[in-house]
């Protein structure tokens, strides 16, 4: 008769803890804290091309509505929305709770 080992059914061992919450917060808060530097350099990147097509408009080069500027941008924030969506999705799957991965995810988003 197989029994199950002590490691294995103790949920206060260290092997248990680091492999059901340790690695996956871990995982999640590098996922987070990458995802908070990349969406702070996409908002640089799309300011400073809304400055230069401000400066296009000032020079008669091309001709902006409002409309179609808010239009990008609720494309822009739909995108980011749904990967956003997306990482925390995939972070719930690394363990069988997910709770732990989420959370870092959310820990690196605060610290990034």
């Amino acid at each position: 008769m197989n029994t199950p080992s002590v490691a294995s059914s103790d949920i206060f061992s260290s092997t248990f803890l680091f492999g059901n919450v340790a690695a996956p917060f871990a995982i999640g808060l590098a996922v987070g804290y990458f995802a908070k530097k990349m969406l702070r350099m996409a908002l640089f990147l799309g300011g400073g091309l809304v400055v230069l097509l401000f400066v296009a408009e000032s020079y008669d080069i091309i001709d902006i509505t409002d409309e179609k500027l808010q239009h990008a941008a609720s494309a822009a924030t739909d995108v980011a929305k749904k990967s956003s969506g997306f990482l925390v999705d995939r972070l719930t799957r690394i363990t069988s709770k997910g709770v732990s991965g989420v959370g870092g995810f959310f820990v690196g988003l605060k610290l990034g």
